[in-house]
């Protein structure tokens, strides 16, 4: 996998054991064009697999980055993978789910790549809601098989756009009041 703009474009980094299903570079170039520019930016990686989302917003400039992942097998490969990091990516391997409950931070982007099987995405879009892990004007973004529907509004957040590529679909939402 390589990483797709920013200061680290064209480094490739590991994929690690274990199941995972790392983004594309076609969709993480196109997202990050969508977000534009990440300075003095926070970002959150939920279901974090390789960390490469976490390095593509480094790459971009973000200056807080915290990655989650639960799968302990991927531990070595990502803090490998997170070494060439301009910024120090803060990693925790736990579920998402306990991370978002125990969570105080508040992050401008959450970006949320669960394994295609996962059957709570609604579910864990709304936890991040309740705790208000999202700044306001702040973007989650949620990646998901295009087969499974979300709801328009979750929670606190409303979807303002959608993008589709190949049998995936991402959804943009947002809690602006």
């Amino acid at each position: 996998m390589r990483i797709t703009g920013g200061t680290l474009c064209g480094r490739t980094i590991k994929c690690p054991d274990g199941v995972i299903r790392p983004a594309m570079d076609r969709m993480r170039e196109s997202l990050f064009s969508i977000l534009g520019d990440l300075s003095e930016k926070s970002f959150l990686d939920l279901f974090a697999g390789s960390g490469i989302l976490s390095l593509e917003a480094a790459s971009r400039g973000a200056e807080r980055i915290v990655l989650v992942e639960k799968d302990k097998v991927k531990i070595n490969t990502i803090f490998e993978n997170v070494s060439i990091s301009p910024i120090k990516i803060q990693c925790h391997f736990i579920p998402v789910e306990l991370f978002i409950m125990r969570n105080k931070e508040q992050f401008d982007y959450i970006f949320l790549d669960p394994p295609f099987p996962y059957k709570f995405h609604q579910d864990v879009i709304l936890k991040c809601s309740n705790t208000n892990a999202l700044k306001e004007n702040g973007v989650l973004l949620m990646h998901h098989p295009a087969e499974k529907k979300l709801d328009e509004k979750i929670g606190n957040f409303i979807r303002f756009d959608r993008r589709f590529y190949g049998r995936s679909e991402v959804d943009f939402y947002t809690n602006k009041t």
